[in-house]
């Protein structure tokens, strides 16, 4: 099968590794990934802050660049919920009948990564091998506007060596939520804190999700208490193999990969 990658803006601009994961992962099942280079950001953030009628280019954008392909994947639970929800929104407010169309066809074929593995090509066992014990936080936006269920835990499940454990109170948001962490600090700061300790309740080594930006933040919260768990997007778990072992570094404590 031929998939088109959208990057998103987080794992393009700091956590690019996450992306080079997902391509490695679908090679290596045997599908041919490629990148449009004309991509740009979906138009979440904006349409977020009450934005919407800014985020119209970027609707329309994406509507163009992925159109052609027959498959869109996107290692991120809140960008591919912002297509499959928030596009048709904008351009029923802001955009032709033609633009909705165009939006509706492309939103159907764009999936979060555990959606396209489980729903799409079948498949649970990835054969990844990652010798570590790991505990899955279930994303808001991942569990409650895409519903992507046990399929990460499935996965998961299927990984050699690896040893799951389940997350106390898992589908309390760790308090990220984009702007949210900014214009609501305090608050989020507390909520970081409940989400840590929980994390840190499990003993595992690794706490992983589908999105980095809630890894971002459990990560950061972490690495500032000096916690060892890291935390690793679940494209990186699964890419992991024997052959070609993921390192044990967390997406909130490390410098971002600068590729050329």
């Amino acid at each position: 099968m031929r998939i088109a990658l959208f990057i998103t803006c987080l794992a393009d601009g700091l956590y690019p590794q996450v992306g080079q994961a997902t391509v490695r992962l679908l090679e290596r099942l045997g599908h041919e990934v490629v990148f449009p280079s004309a991509q740009t950001c979906c138009g979440q953030m904006h349409v977020n802050t009450g934005y919407q009628r800014a985020a119209l280019p970027l609707v329309e954008r994406f509507a163009e660049v992925f159109q052609p392909y027959e498959v869109v994947v996107a290692p991120s639970g809140p960008c591919v919920g912002s297509v499959r929800h928030q596009h048709a929104m904008v351009a029923e407010r802001f955009g032709s009948r033609g633009l909705v169309r165009a939006v509706e066809s492309v939103a159907a074929k764009t999936h979060e990564l555990s959606e396209l593995l489980v729903d799409v090509l079948g498949v649970t066992d990835v054969g990844a091998y990652y010798p570590h014990t790991v505990t899955y936080h279930p994303t808001c936006h991942s569990l409650r506007m895409l519903r992507v269920g046990d399929r990460p835990l499935r996965l998961l499940q299927a990984v050699e060596g690896l040893k799951l454990t389940e997350l106390p109170r898992a589908e309390e948001c760790c308090g990220f939520g984009g702007t949210f962490a900014i214009k609501n600090a305090d608050t989020s700061t507390a909520m970081l804190a409940d989400k840590m300790r929980h994390v840190l309740e499990t003993g595992a080594e690794v706490c992983t999700a589908g999105d980095s930006s809630c890894l971002m933040h459990i990560g950061g919260g972490l690495s500032r208490i000096r916690a060892a768990t890291r935390t690793v997007h679940l494209a990186q778990v699964l890419a992991s193999t024997r052959a070609e072992p993921m390192p044990l570094t967390s997406l909130g404590d490390q410098t971002p990969e600068v590729v050329a």
